[in-house]
Protein backbone atom coordinates (compact mmCIF):
# COMPACT_ATOMS: atom_id res chain seq x y z
CA UNK A 1 0.00 0.00 0.00
CA UNK A 2 1.06 3.80 0.38
CA UNK A 3 3.10 3.54 3.08
CA UNK A 4 5.49 1.10 1.42
CA UNK A 5 5.64 3.34 -1.37
CA UNK A 6 6.56 6.04 0.92
CA UNK A 7 9.03 4.70 2.80
CA UNK A 8 10.96 3.22 0.07
CA UNK A 9 11.58 6.53 -1.43
CA UNK A 10 12.62 7.85 2.74
CA UNK A 11 15.37 5.19 2.84
CA UNK A 12 16.83 5.95 -0.26
CA UNK A 13 17.02 9.46 -0.23
CA UNK A 14 19.31 9.06 2.71
CA UNK A 15 21.29 5.89 0.55
CA UNK A 16 19.80 3.05 2.28
CA UNK A 17 19.84 -0.28 0.34
CA UNK A 18 16.16 -0.62 0.18
CA UNK A 19 14.07 -4.06 -0.83
CA UNK A 20 10.38 -4.17 -1.35
CA UNK A 21 8.95 -7.66 -1.18
CA UNK A 22 5.21 -7.76 -2.45
CA UNK A 23 2.52 -10.90 -2.02
CA UNK A 24 1.29 -9.17 -5.49
CA UNK A 25 1.29 -6.80 -7.57
CA UNK A 26 2.82 -3.35 -5.70
CA UNK A 27 -0.57 -1.13 -4.49
CA UNK A 28 -2.01 -3.69 -2.36
CA UNK A 29 -5.93 -2.37 -1.82
CA UNK A 30 -5.78 0.73 -2.74
CA UNK A 31 -4.35 -0.35 -6.25
CA UNK A 32 -7.75 -2.53 -6.77
CA UNK A 33 -10.24 0.89 -5.28
CA UNK A 34 -11.91 2.48 -8.12
CA UNK A 35 -11.53 6.18 -7.40
CA UNK A 36 -9.52 7.47 -4.37
CA UNK A 37 -11.19 10.68 -3.58
CA UNK A 38 -9.18 11.86 -0.21
CA UNK A 39 -5.92 11.98 -0.98
CA UNK A 40 -4.32 15.51 -0.68
CA UNK A 41 -3.26 17.36 -3.78
CA UNK A 42 -5.98 15.69 -6.05
CA UNK A 43 -8.84 17.82 -6.54
CA UNK A 44 -10.42 15.68 -8.87
CA UNK A 45 -10.90 12.02 -7.85
CA UNK A 46 -8.06 9.85 -9.00
CA UNK A 47 -7.92 6.05 -9.72
CA UNK A 48 -6.68 4.00 -6.66
CA UNK A 49 -3.72 2.16 -9.29
CA UNK A 50 -2.87 5.55 -10.53
CA UNK A 51 -2.55 6.88 -7.93
CA UNK A 52 0.21 3.23 -6.82
CA UNK A 53 1.58 3.47 -9.93
CA UNK A 54 2.84 7.39 -9.49
CA UNK A 55 3.72 6.10 -5.75
CA UNK A 56 6.08 3.17 -7.37
CA UNK A 57 7.55 5.52 -10.12
CA UNK A 58 8.82 7.73 -7.56
CA UNK A 59 10.21 5.07 -5.41
CA UNK A 60 11.93 3.54 -8.42
CA UNK A 61 13.49 7.12 -9.68
CA UNK A 62 15.11 6.68 -6.10
CA UNK A 63 16.76 3.07 -7.12
CA UNK A 64 14.66 1.04 -4.88
CA UNK A 65 14.13 -2.62 -5.57
CA UNK A 66 11.02 -4.48 -5.97
CA UNK A 67 10.29 -8.08 -5.90
CA UNK A 68 6.31 -8.88 -6.82
CA UNK A 69 4.50 -11.80 -6.24
CA UNK A 70 6.37 -13.33 -3.71
CA UNK A 71 5.39 -14.37 -0.58
CA UNK A 72 7.02 -14.03 2.80
CA UNK A 73 7.27 -16.99 4.57
CA UNK A 74 8.93 -16.35 8.24
CA UNK A 75 10.82 -13.66 9.72
CA UNK A 76 13.56 -14.20 12.42
CA UNK A 77 16.52 -12.22 13.89
CA UNK A 78 19.56 -13.73 15.22
CA UNK A 79 21.63 -12.62 18.28
CA UNK A 80 23.47 -10.45 16.13
CA UNK A 81 20.59 -8.20 15.73
CA UNK A 82 20.54 -9.09 11.54
CA UNK A 83 16.63 -10.54 10.58
CA UNK A 84 16.29 -12.85 7.93
CA UNK A 85 13.37 -12.64 5.98
CA UNK A 86 12.57 -15.93 4.27
CA UNK A 87 10.70 -16.65 0.72
CA UNK A 88 11.14 -19.89 0.53
CA UNK A 89 13.28 -20.40 -1.90
CA UNK A 90 15.52 -17.34 -0.59
CA UNK A 91 16.76 -15.39 2.70
CA UNK A 92 17.22 -11.62 2.47
CA UNK A 93 19.09 -10.30 5.19
CA UNK A 94 18.64 -6.56 7.21
CA UNK A 95 19.78 -4.72 10.15
CA UNK A 96 16.38 -3.04 9.88
CA UNK A 97 12.40 -4.12 8.13
CA UNK A 98 9.14 -2.68 7.78
CA UNK A 99 6.21 -4.76 7.74
CA UNK A 100 3.80 -2.98 5.44
CA UNK A 101 1.18 -6.29 4.97
CA UNK A 102 -1.68 -4.35 4.94
CA UNK A 103 -4.46 -6.76 5.60
CA UNK A 104 -7.09 -9.46 3.28
CA UNK A 105 -10.32 -9.22 2.52
CA UNK A 106 -12.25 -11.61 5.22
CA UNK A 107 -14.33 -14.38 4.47
CA UNK A 108 -18.18 -14.99 5.88
CA UNK A 109 -17.93 -18.47 6.16
CA UNK A 110 -21.17 -19.76 4.97
CA UNK A 111 -22.33 -22.28 2.84
CA UNK A 112 -21.92 -22.16 -0.61
CA UNK A 113 -18.99 -18.82 -0.49
CA UNK A 114 -15.81 -21.26 -0.69
CA UNK A 115 -17.44 -23.38 -3.76
CA UNK A 116 -18.54 -20.58 -5.84
CA UNK A 117 -15.53 -18.01 -5.75
CA UNK A 118 -14.67 -17.16 -9.01
CA UNK A 119 -17.98 -18.56 -10.40
CA UNK A 120 -20.13 -15.72 -9.21
CA UNK A 121 -18.27 -14.75 -5.67
CA UNK A 122 -15.97 -11.98 -5.77
CA UNK A 123 -13.97 -9.59 -3.06
CA UNK A 124 -12.94 -7.31 -6.19
CA UNK A 125 -15.28 -5.57 -7.96
CA UNK A 126 -12.89 -3.87 -10.34
CA UNK A 127 -11.21 -7.05 -11.16
CA UNK A 128 -14.48 -8.84 -11.91
CA UNK A 129 -16.77 -5.97 -12.49
CA UNK A 130 -16.86 -6.83 -16.31
CA UNK A 131 -17.99 -9.90 -16.34
CA UNK A 132 -21.42 -9.11 -14.65
CA UNK A 133 -22.75 -6.58 -17.70
CA UNK A 134 -26.46 -6.30 -17.64
CA UNK A 135 -26.60 -8.82 -14.29
CA UNK A 136 -28.55 -8.44 -11.00
CA UNK A 137 -25.61 -8.73 -8.40
CA UNK A 138 -25.50 -8.20 -4.52
CA UNK A 139 -22.84 -6.74 -2.17
CA UNK A 140 -22.19 -7.54 1.01
CA UNK A 141 -21.22 -5.11 3.57
CA UNK A 142 -22.72 -1.44 3.68
CA UNK A 143 -18.66 0.61 4.90
CA UNK A 144 -17.43 2.66 2.13
CA UNK A 145 -15.29 -0.25 0.68
CA UNK A 146 -18.54 -1.70 -0.53
CA UNK A 147 -19.77 1.32 -1.63
CA UNK A 148 -16.89 2.78 -3.33
CA UNK A 149 -16.78 -0.48 -5.02
CA UNK A 150 -20.44 -0.76 -6.25
CA UNK A 151 -19.87 2.50 -7.28
CA UNK A 152 -17.11 0.83 -10.07
CA UNK A 153 -19.59 -2.27 -10.41
CA UNK A 154 -22.60 0.03 -11.94
CA UNK A 155 -20.66 0.71 -14.87
CA UNK A 156 -21.68 -2.74 -15.58
CA UNK A 157 -25.07 -4.32 -13.75
CA UNK A 158 -28.44 -3.62 -13.87
CA UNK A 159 -28.96 -3.56 -10.79
CA UNK A 160 -27.16 -3.60 -7.10
CA UNK A 161 -28.21 -4.71 -3.88
CA UNK A 162 -26.26 -4.12 -0.59
CA UNK A 163 -26.72 -6.19 2.36
CA UNK A 164 -25.28 -4.60 5.96
CA UNK A 165 -25.29 -6.69 9.13
CA UNK A 166 -25.43 -3.38 11.20
CA UNK A 167 -28.81 -1.39 11.40
CA UNK A 168 -27.73 1.21 9.13
CA UNK A 169 -25.58 2.00 6.26
CA UNK A 170 -21.98 2.82 7.96
CA UNK A 171 -20.38 4.52 4.22
CA UNK A 172 -19.87 8.39 4.47
CA UNK A 173 -22.97 9.81 3.51
CA UNK A 174 -21.86 11.25 -0.01
CA UNK A 175 -21.30 7.93 -1.18
CA UNK A 176 -24.68 6.81 0.26
CA UNK A 177 -26.25 9.54 -1.97
CA UNK A 178 -24.35 9.11 -5.25
CA UNK A 179 -25.73 5.55 -5.32
CA UNK A 180 -29.50 6.33 -4.16
CA UNK A 181 -29.43 8.86 -7.20
CA UNK A 182 -28.76 6.31 -10.18
CA UNK A 183 -32.52 4.77 -9.25
CA UNK A 184 -30.42 1.12 -9.66
CA UNK A 185 -29.13 0.38 -5.72
CA UNK A 186 -31.32 -0.80 -2.80
CA UNK A 187 -30.12 -0.96 0.91
CA UNK A 188 -31.23 -3.80 2.87
CA UNK A 189 -30.03 -3.71 6.58
CA UNK A 190 -30.14 -5.54 10.10
CA UNK A 191 -30.17 -8.99 7.70
CA UNK A 192 -27.16 -11.42 7.60
CA UNK A 193 -25.95 -13.62 4.82
CA UNK A 194 -26.92 -17.44 5.30
CA UNK A 195 -26.00 -18.95 2.03
CA UNK A 196 -24.89 -18.36 -1.49
CA UNK A 197 -26.32 -20.56 -3.79
CA UNK A 198 -26.36 -22.43 -7.40
CA UNK A 199 -25.01 -25.52 -8.70
CA UNK A 200 -21.99 -24.51 -11.06
CA UNK A 201 -22.32 -20.60 -10.65
CA UNK A 202 -23.86 -18.34 -8.35
CA UNK A 203 -27.69 -18.11 -8.72
CA UNK A 204 -29.19 -16.25 -5.89
CA UNK A 205 -28.42 -15.42 -2.23
CA UNK A 206 -30.32 -16.22 0.97
CA UNK A 207 -30.56 -13.49 3.88
CA UNK A 208 -32.45 -13.32 6.87
CA UNK A 209 -33.27 -10.57 9.64
CA UNK A 210 -30.70 -10.62 12.65
CA UNK A 211 -33.68 -11.06 14.79
CA UNK A 212 -35.49 -13.07 13.01
CA UNK A 213 -36.06 -16.56 11.34
CA UNK A 214 -37.70 -16.34 8.00
CA UNK A 215 -35.41 -16.58 5.46
CA UNK A 216 -35.21 -14.47 2.13
CA UNK A 217 -33.62 -15.96 -1.47
CA UNK A 218 -32.47 -12.68 -3.93
CA UNK A 219 -31.58 -13.62 -7.67
CA UNK A 220 -28.49 -12.54 -8.15
CA UNK A 221 -25.77 -13.84 -10.44
CA UNK A 222 -22.98 -12.13 -8.37
CA UNK A 223 -22.21 -11.48 -4.94
CA UNK A 224 -18.90 -9.50 -3.75
CA UNK A 225 -18.28 -9.89 -0.21
CA UNK A 226 -16.89 -6.36 1.61
CA UNK A 227 -17.12 -7.83 5.30
CA UNK A 228 -13.92 -6.08 6.59
CA UNK A 229 -10.39 -7.33 6.71
CA UNK A 230 -8.32 -9.21 8.13
CA UNK A 231 -4.03 -8.55 8.98
CA UNK A 232 -1.57 -9.72 7.51
CA UNK A 233 0.43 -10.67 10.65
CA UNK A 234 1.21 -14.07 10.81
CA UNK A 235 4.58 -14.59 9.64
CA UNK A 236 5.55 -12.39 12.22
CA UNK A 237 3.71 -13.50 15.40
CA UNK A 238 6.48 -14.36 17.15
CA UNK A 239 8.61 -11.12 17.11
CA UNK A 240 5.41 -8.70 17.71
CA UNK A 241 2.94 -7.91 20.00
CA UNK A 242 -0.81 -8.74 18.59
CA UNK A 243 -3.68 -6.83 19.49
CA UNK A 244 -6.92 -8.96 19.63
CA UNK A 245 -7.38 -8.67 15.86
CA UNK A 246 -4.20 -9.76 14.75
CA UNK A 247 -3.48 -5.95 14.39
CA UNK A 248 0.51 -5.17 14.89
CA UNK A 249 0.93 -2.38 18.20
CA UNK A 250 3.60 -0.08 17.95
CA UNK A 251 4.74 3.17 19.43
CA UNK A 252 4.82 6.09 18.05
CA UNK A 253 8.14 5.46 16.40
CA UNK A 254 6.52 2.90 14.65
CA UNK A 255 8.51 0.50 16.31
CA UNK A 256 7.46 -2.98 17.36
CA UNK A 257 8.97 -4.91 20.70
CA UNK A 258 11.63 -6.19 18.67
CA UNK A 259 14.23 -3.20 17.97
CA UNK A 260 14.72 -2.89 14.48
CA UNK A 261 11.19 -3.98 13.50
CA UNK A 262 8.68 -1.35 12.45
CA UNK A 263 5.43 -1.38 10.98
CA UNK A 264 3.65 0.83 9.08
CA UNK A 265 -0.07 1.13 7.12
CA UNK A 266 -3.58 -0.64 7.87
CA UNK A 267 -1.56 -4.23 9.36
CA UNK A 268 -0.98 -1.58 12.48
CA UNK A 269 -2.90 -1.93 15.61
CA UNK A 270 -5.07 1.77 15.19
CA UNK A 271 -8.37 3.40 14.92
CA UNK A 272 -8.11 5.10 11.71
CA UNK A 273 -7.04 3.95 8.83
CA UNK A 274 -6.65 5.74 5.65
CA UNK A 275 -4.31 6.13 2.65
CA UNK A 276 -3.16 9.40 4.52
CA UNK A 277 -1.99 7.67 7.73
CA UNK A 278 -0.59 4.82 6.22
CA UNK A 279 1.76 6.98 4.26
CA UNK A 280 2.32 8.86 7.24
CA UNK A 281 3.27 5.66 9.42
CA UNK A 282 5.62 5.06 6.33
CA UNK A 283 7.80 8.09 6.59
CA UNK A 284 8.07 8.11 10.20
CA UNK A 285 9.09 3.88 9.99
CA UNK A 286 11.48 4.96 7.81
CA UNK A 287 13.23 7.98 9.32
CA UNK A 288 13.90 6.15 12.30
CA UNK A 289 14.71 2.86 10.52
CA UNK A 290 17.02 5.45 8.78
CA UNK A 291 18.56 6.78 11.85
CA UNK A 292 18.95 3.25 13.47
CA UNK A 293 21.00 2.23 9.97
CA UNK A 294 23.13 5.51 10.79
CA UNK A 295 24.35 4.67 14.23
Amino acid sequence: MGARDRRRATLRRELHRTLVIEKASVGGLVATTHLIENYPGFPEPIPGLELMERMKAQALRYGVEIAEFIEVKSLTKSDDGIFAVNIGSEVFNGKTVIIAGGSSPKTLGIPGEERLRGRGVSYCGICDGPFFADRDVAIIGGGNSGLQEGEFLLKFVKSLTFVEFLPYIPASKILQKRLHETGKVRFIVNHEVVSIDGDDFVESMTIKPRTGHETQKLDVAGVFVYAGFIPSSDFAKDLVELDDKGYIIADERMMTRTPGLFVAGDIRAKRIRQITCATSDGTIAAIFAGAMLNK
